[in-house]
């Protein structure tokens, strides 16, 4: 059963208590209707065309809540999992996307906590089981019966998309939509590999990718959690940009002989922390020769061939930690959200048509987009 009124329409409520009075006790009503169908880009093989067609809007679980999204972030993973290049299962054919901000618009009838009219996003962890060992110690991204928005059900590439109302973010109001919307992955994935890497305020942290999607956003919140930041990318504008985001250093590695040394020096020592967020393999197995001794490389970003060699002596002789990082649990994503509604993240986005989605993979696969892409679905 679904909390909507006859004819489809949901009722929104606008609050007064701007006044000091109760929007449930006084409130103006505004009716939303939600249509059958909507446009979304939907693909039927790996690889295959993308679609701008459309389809059913979905109707949400008992426990679910259906969300009109405004603007769909474009993530890398989207591309990697449309050209079929992870061990995945992927449902097809399929709507892509888990970078969803948009408004809740229904709810099933076992949600509680949410209101229609609230600001939700739709994230990479769609649902969890909420009982297994690591859903009850705050790690439910490894949750072996967790859903991937985009990947095992219908994701954001669409004006209305499902999530379960205990995973789905909630969005402050007052924030813009369209540069909120990669915080919700992005954001969230290197917020969480800067807790993951255990450096203190003021340690050097080397971004590897730093003038990239993930990397833009890694920089900031480098900056704003107190570490001094090295950029490392390929190219002037990739390297400019990061230093314009606040890196405190920056590298070009197509300009030095030896970026292992260049490091060392501008760090004084080596980086405490190296985090990862290309998908170069060359440049992962780089990290070891300038991490600092009980210093961390932390792996976020997958390269095309994940294999690279462990330098074992010098692993252990440095006492040097390897972490793997994903996308970091419902306490994670509030933070990371307050960082950016405090004004210390800006989310440098691009603002296209979700039409426009295929032109935005292909220049996604190029690797010649600076920061990141987000797609207003009503286009």
């Amino acid at each position: 059963m679904l909390r909507l009124l006859p004819t489809h329409t949901v009722r929104l409520f606008c609050s007064r208590s701007a006044r000091g009075i109760s929007s449930r006790a006084l409130a103006t009503r505004a009716s939303i209707q939600i249509p059958k169908s909507q446009r979304a880009i939907v693909y039927e093989t790996h690889g295959g065309p993308l679609l701008y067609k459309e389809i059913p809007v979905p109707q949400p679980k008992p426990n679910e809540l259906l969300v009109n999204i405004k603007y769909s972030g474009v993530c890398h993973s989207d591309l990697h999992l449309y050209k079929g290049e992870w061990p995945l299962k992927v449902k097809l054919p399929l709507v892509g996307g888990h970078e969803g901000a948009g408004v809740v618009v229904a709810m099933g009838e076992a949600v509680k906590g949410w209101e229609v009219g609230d600001l939700a996003g739709i994230k990479w962890l769609n649902s969890s089981c909420q009982s297994c060992e690591y859903c009850t110690s705050g790690h439910e991204p490894v949750c072996s019966t967790s859903v991937i928005s985009g990947c095992h059900q219908d994701g954001t590439f669409q004006q209305y998309a499902v999530a379960d109302a205990i995973q789905a973010a909630r969005i402050p109001k007052g924030v813009n939509m369209a540069e909120v919307a990669p915080i919700l992955c992005a954001g969230l994935t290197t917020y969480k590999a800067m807790k993951e890497s255990g450096a203190k305020a003021g340690n050097w942290v080397a971004i590897v990718g730093a003038g990239g999607g993930l990397g833009s956003l890694a920089v900031q919140y480098a900056k704003a959690m107190g570490f001094m930041v090295l950029g490392i990318d390929g190219g002037k504008d990739k390297t400019q940009w990061a230093k314009s985001l606040g890196a405190h250093e920056v590298v070009d590695f197509t300009t030095v002989p030896d970026l292992p040394r260049t490091v060392v020096e501008k760090t004084g020592g080596g980086a405490h922390a190296v985090i990862n967020v290309s998908a170069s393999a060359t440049a992962l197995q780089q990290a070891f020769a300038y991490v600092r001794p009980t210093g961390s490389i932390v792996l976020v970003g997958i390269p095309g061939k994940p294999i690279i060699d462990l330098p074992i002596l010098p692993t252990v002789s440095r006492q040097l930690k390897i972490v793997g990082s994903m996308v970091g649990n419902r306490k994670d994503t509030q933070e990371a959200l307050e960082f950016f509604a405090r004004g210390l993240i800006k989310s440098p986005v691009k603002v296209a048509g979700l039409s426009e989605l295929p032109r935005i993979f292909e220049e996604m696969d190029k690797g010649v987009i600076l920061g990141r892409y987000t797609v207003d679905t009503s286009k």
